[in-house]
């Protein structure tokens, strides 16, 4: 009997179990809190941890964990929740759109205009995925962008793998490298006490050659799947997922025209994330009016269609069966974080975490420094949340080191962004991979001598720029 990977499910409730596990074990502490109105939210205090009462975690706080995760905010800018609905309303849009043929007939046209060149579609897509990262922070609202873009992806000959790439590495490497982004570069700067735009160059330089080197990885591997299709990492799943994606569409038949009513149906389709990235980053909006715009569009793209009442409502509801699974992988995500802070394992995590990098030499200090952002970033998806927990505590530190506060706060962000790339506590980890249904295990083997890349050049720049 051959040995099968366990599924996204039971790899996150094997993690809720050991973290639970562990709160036995690791001493329970916090630091003091006081109130920061610049951040608008409380901040720990440095030279203030304490051990406090234990609070082990046993089966029924495991058992709950998945169903708090769904509720409890946490350090996340939306409950998940909030999260799981959105994807639940972003199926039944796409479940409309898709039932009037314009994906489709808009994917056939695609794919004769760009005959040969389809390959481009990458770095380019890649690009304006990685501005919304770092940007904006584009984490949650790429969830939205799978069943777009890896469709196109299949029918261009590549696989599912390449789609998600595209959009998990795009946004997150904006991320890594974050400019601007309100979310984590920003917060976390104010978090530190320096402006924001210290070190922007540094960070401009690993945003570019991070993007260069997911670029070429991300081209060579679907260019070998293109000439190859045994070479895709999920080969065995091609008939299955051509079948998902490109459902409805019969490539025996030949292409399906592609009419005017295809064409305005697109364009309401587009107009939606166009909307959706203007609300995000320039209006305010997030998880409700997100979910609320794809309703408006649902119900406008039913009419151009002329659906009946039933159909649209049936289409509506399968489609956001679909995406039923991504939904609660989000929610039990959200859970392990739930069991760690309960148990009060967090603040003592930081607390070594400070004690590591003290009295070391600013090279030393700057790498170390990375190395434990990383760790951390494992129990502390949030990129904000993250940020508010430990620049308070960790910034300081590199004065004694000789290192700038606003190279601290680099290599805070390339470490968040670098792990949640592959982090199993993430729940837009978890969710775009059950959107392009690839397994996790698989995501691993795709990503390892990436991140092996990545780490490198980030390590380098960190050095070369506390030497300078």
């Amino acid at each position: 009997m051959t040995f099968k990977f366990p599924s996204a499910y039971t790899i996150l409730f094997a993690l809720i179990a050991a973290v639970a596990i562990a709160t036995h074990f690791v001493p329970a502490g916090q630091y003091d809190r006081v109130a920061n109105p610049e951040l608008g939210r409380d901040v720990p205090v440095p030279g203030s941890y304490q051990e406090v009462e234990p609070n082990p975690q046993g089966f029924f706080d495991v058992v709950m964990a998945p169903i708090a995760g769904f509720y409890d905010p946490g350090s996340y800018e939306a409950r998940a929740i909030d999260v799981a609905l959105f994807v639940l309303i972003i199926g039944g849009f796409l479940g409309v759109v898709t039932k009037t043929g314009a994906i489709d007939a808009g994917i056939a046209r695609a794919m004769a205009r760009l005959q040969g060149r389809e390959k481009w579609m990458i770095p380019i897509l890649m690009a304006l995925f990685a501005a919304g990262g770092t940007i904006y922070g584009m984490a949650e609202e790429s969830l939205a962008f799978y069943a777009l873009i890896i469709p196109v992806m299949i029918a261009a000959r590549y696989d599912a793998v390449t789609g998600v790439a595209i959009i998990m590495l795009g946004a997150g490497i904006g991320t890594l490298g974050s400019t601007i982004n309100p979310f984590a570069t920003v917060i976390a700067s104010n978090a530190a006490g320096v402006p924001f735009t210290d070190g922007i160059v540094l960070r401009f330089v690993i945003l570019f050659a991070c993007w260069l080197a997911c670029v070429v990885y991300v081209m060579r591997y679907a260019e070998k799947v293109r000439a190859n299709p045994d070479h895709s990492i999920v080969a065995d799943r091609r008939e299955s997922n051509a079948a998902h994606f490109l459902k409805g569409r019969n490539q025996g038949d030949g292409a399906p025209d592609f009419t005017g009513k295809h064409a305005l149906i697109l364009i309401i389709f587009a107009a939606s994330f166009a909307v959706m990235i203007w609300g995000v980053s320039v209006g305010g909006w997030w998880m409700a009016e997100m979910s609320a715009l794809f309703i408006v569009a649902s119900i406008v793209v039913g009419l151009i269609d002329w659906m009946g009442e039933e159909e649209f409502t049936s289409t509506f509801v399968d489609g956001a069966r679909d995406l039923l699974g991504v939904a609660l992988v989000i929610g039990i995500a959200r859970g392990i974080v739930v069991v760690m802070d309960a148990g009060n394992m967090t603040d003592t995590v930081l607390f070594w975490a400070e004690g590591a990098v003290e009295g070391l030499g600013e090279v030393a200090f700057i790498n170390t420094m990375f190395w434990l952002q990383a760790g951390l970033s494992f129990l502390v998806p949030s990129s904000s949340g993250l940020a508010v927990l430990t620049m308070p505590i960790m910034a300081p530190l590199g004065d004694f080191s000789g290192v700038e506060r606003s190279l601290v706060v680099t290599a805070y962000q390339s470490a968040s962004g670098l792990v949640n790339l592959i982090n199993p506590t993430f729940a837009v980890v978890m969710g775009g991979l059950a959107l392009g249904r690839v397994p996790y295990e698989r995501w691993l083997k795709f990503m390892w001598p990436l991140l092996l890349i990545l780490a490198v050049i980030i390590m380098a720049a960190l050095s070369v720029a506390t030497m300078l």
